[in-house]
């Protein structure tokens, strides 16, 4: 066989794949900013969410917090880290819209993508598991839900898992947007 065959239903020629490769960097692009403010937006409104009730008087309070449960706060964290990497990323896909053709950056950008997703995937799914147990509560193991008495922190964390499920979902687009542009060479 030839170096220079043509596979089976392609036609030798074909339209060129410029413009098309520079729509999907465009679009590259405009998918990590809404991921990135996905992922920002989780994480400050995980961070700030705190409430504090009275008990039986002003004196004794009860006080509720994120960083008060370990798998909340490596959600903040995991947040972050992917919001900064979402940011820095975005030079790269400036580059992919000027130079299209490029694919070695293409290449450590999928790498780094899917590095990205494992962790946002992981610390969403701590963090839903303790939300879970505050809508729900565990009665065979005597931990009663809180989200009856501190029905804002509960609010707040949900929507903040909500944001961050969103920045998967985008993320996952990502991935395959650059594998589409590294087979359209």
């Amino acid at each position: 066989m030839k170096a220079g065959a043509v596979e089976i239903g392609e036609a030798k020629n074909s339209t060129p794949t410029y413009g098309v490769n520079k729509g999907i960097s465009i679009l590259d692009f405009v998918l990590r900013l809404l991921a990135f403010a996905g992922a920002l937006g989780s994480a400050i409104a995980m961070g700030t969410t705190n409430e504090t009730l009275p008990f039986f008087s002003q004196l004794i309070r009860f006080r509720a917090e994120y960083d008060d449960l370990p798998s909340l706060t490596f959600f903040v964290a995991a947040n972050a880290v992917v919001s900064g990497y979402l940011i820095l990323s975005l030079s790269l896909s400036i580059f992919h819209i000027v130079r299209s053709r490029a694919q070695k950056s293409r290449i450590l950008l999928v790498f780094f993508d899917t590095a990205m997703l494992a962790l946002l995937t992981g610390s969403a799914s701590a963090a839903a598991a303790i939300v879970y147990l505050a809508h729900k509560g565990n009665p065979k193991a005597n931990w009663f839900n809180i989200c009856q008495q501190f029905n804002s922190f509960c609010q707040r964390i949900s929507g903040s898992l909500i944001g961050s499920f969103v920045g998967m979902a985008l993320l996952i687009l990502i991935i395959m947007l650059c594998g589409v542009a590294l087979s359209r060479r």
